[in-house]
């Protein structure tokens, strides 16, 4: 079967003729539709879809877009095209905890995340030696009340000079502002506990384990202003029972983060996610 090198992502509102329209102009530019997924919200009758599909050695991006123009007009489409063969560059932010990091360095190492990692950045030391071990840019950036804005700023030069798609807060414990969550929408993706908003602020486990909660889990979701509110990517839990101890807690609640926040990242860099108001369409 021939792979796919382009994904076409659609939306717009629900109508007849969207899939073969969209089909019929794929085709007519000499393209296969190797696979296709789509999805009709019958509560915002909005019309989602995402094809995959092979093409001529010559093609590019920007000829597909010319081609499919036409029809995107015609249809009132929000619509991107993406070469499934550029891997998303990324720049994750860590604090003291590593175990989402490391997950994410592993599997990118494997081929698991289509991604490239350019940098990592953090407020403590902890990984800086992960990091050149693996050869890659660490930026240390203490977080004070005082330099905060001058640090966020760094931060915003280092993705733009280092042209970051997707910026991973890796257990990042430090809040971003306003300012910088708008400059960056939909370029952030961060992983907190299921304790929220139960448990905030220090030890969630140890006084998630005091009132004998029986899971734990973890949400990775795309960053807004909104603390831990923006559009949920991917969930996931782990059972607890009464003979676990807060470190069982704790191991338990670091590995299903892990597992999020991964799953959370290869949907977006597989370009699989879209959004749909305050809400994700995540398609397999």
């Amino acid at each position: 079967m021939e792979q796919p090198q382009f994904v076409l992502l659609v939306s717009c509102l629900d109508r007849k003729g969207l899939v073969a329209a969209i089909a019929s102009s794929i085709a007519a530019q000499d393209c296969n539709i190797i696979h296709n997924a789509q999805f009709a919200d019958s509560d915002t009758h909005r019309f989602f879809m995402r094809i995959t599909f092979a093409a001529p050695p010559e093609m590019t991006t920007e000829r597909f877009g010319e081609g499919f123009l036409p029809v995107a007009t015609a249809y009132r489409l929000d619509w991107q095209i993406h070469d499934l063969r550029i891997k998303q560059r990324a720049l994750i932010m860590v604090s003291k905890g590593g175990h989402c990091l490391n997950d994410l360095l592993y599997r990118t190492a494997t081929g698991f995340l289509p991604m490239e990692v350019t940098s990592i950045v953090s407020n403590h030391t902890t990984w800086q030696r992960r990091a050149e071990h693996e050869q890659i840019p660490f930026h240390h950036l203490p977080i004070t009340p005082e330099n905060k804005a001058e640090q966020e700023a760094r931060l915003l030069a280092m993705v733009e000079e280092q042209s970051v798609d997707l910026v991973i807060l890796a257990r990042y414990m430090q809040v971003l502002s306003d300012a910088t969550c708008r400059k960056l929408e939909g370029r952030v993706i961060n992983i907190h506990h299921s304790s929220l908003p139960a448990f905030k602020g220090a030890m969630p486990y140890h006084r998630a384990y005091g009132r004998g909660v029986k899971m734990v889990g973890a949400t990775a979701h795309y960053v807004t202003p909104d603390l831990d509110e923006g559009p949920i990517i991917a969930q996931d839990v782990s059972m607890v029972d009464h003979a676990d101890t807060v470190e069982d807690l704790i191991a338990q609640g670091q590995e299903t983060e892990s597992r999020t926040l991964t799953r959370a990242v290869k949907a977006h860099c597989e370009r699989r996610v879209m959004l749909n108001g305050m809400r994700t369409v995540v398609f397999k």
